[in-house]
């Protein structure tokens, strides 16, 4: 029986666990990327702000922060999940908070100068996580499965489940590389390609955007699905597009809240 019982827990860990995301991999390679794309100024004050330590120290951090009772609150804000068929802006919301809602508010908290220190560490913190989780497609699934966690799928062969296979699976079956091979690989983008990325851009745009890459996977994914190397071929595209965007667009964001010179290319932070 106390076996039992310690499986049962575990097994509940590792369901709750794998409802964020991208695994640490994604999430260091995200951050890498904005890491090397942020201005001297703004590299200076995040590294000031972050006691001296770089962004991907904490690229992971409010995963496991999130399931502490002093940070629990923000269990939600991983992700925005919405059901087949309803439209994105119509969405029903959570009392709780989103990932879209989330950013918004810790934006607010980074751009405020008069808020104590602790509370724009706090935020930066967030908002280097939450920039690569509202680009995991399956942070935008349905809430009827938990955004995919309960869409079982075959990864060669085994029991699996869709947002599991997007977290982790997929992005290390593309390419066994560490996350600054990921980053010297995939961040070669032209000056106008980087604009384009970054161009009018704000939370709600990059979810929406996501939200849109999210319905394609679950058509192409239904469940029982078996997922084999022609799965891996044809969406890691997407992973690596999905990895430089949140780089791209997380430096472009610190840059423009910390940086007085930089022109910001998002619509979220307004210099005046």
């Amino acid at each position: 029986m106390i076996a039992r019982n310690i499986l049962s827990s575990s097994l509940i860990c590792l369901s709750t666990l794998s409802a964020f995301a991208w695994g640490q991999k994604g999430h260091d390679t995200t951050v890498f990327i904005a890491e090397n794309h942020l201005t001297p100024i703004t590299k200076a004050v995040v590294e000031e702000l972050l006691d001296g330590k770089s962004m991907v120290y904490y690229a992971n951090w409010l995963d496991n922060a999130s399931h502490t009772p002093e940070y629990a609150y923000s269990k939600t804000w991983h992700y925005k999940n919405i059901d087949h068929g309803i439209d994105y802006h119509k969405a029903p919301l959570l009392e709780s908070g989103d990932i879209v809602r989330a950013i918004n508010e810790q934006v607010k908290v980074l751009q405020n100068e008069n808020a104590p220190r602790e509370e724009r560490q706090l935020a930066l913190k967030m908002v280097i996580h939450l920039l690569g989780d509202i680009h995991q497609p399956m942070h935008m699934g349905h809430a009827s499965d938990l955004g995919g966690n309960r869409w079982t799928v075959k990864y060669f062969g085994r029991d699996n489940n869709l947002h599991s296979v997007w977290d982790s699976s997929l992005p290390e079956s593309a390419h066994k590389w560490s996350y600054t091979e990921w980053q010297q690989q995939i961040d070669r983008v032209s000056e106008a390609e980087e604009n384009d990325i970054l161009k009018d851009g704000n939370p709600s745009k990059w979810g929406e955007e996501t939200y849109e890459i999210c319905k394609q996977v679950y058509a192409n994914t239904p469940e029982d699905t078996k997922i084999s190397y022609d799965y891996i071929a044809e969406w890691t595209p997407v992973i690596e597009q999905q990895f430089l965007k949140g780089g791209l667009r997380l430096a472009d964001l610190l840059n423009s809240i910390y940086d007085p010179f930089y022109t910001p290319k998002n619509t979220i932070v307004n210099k005046k």
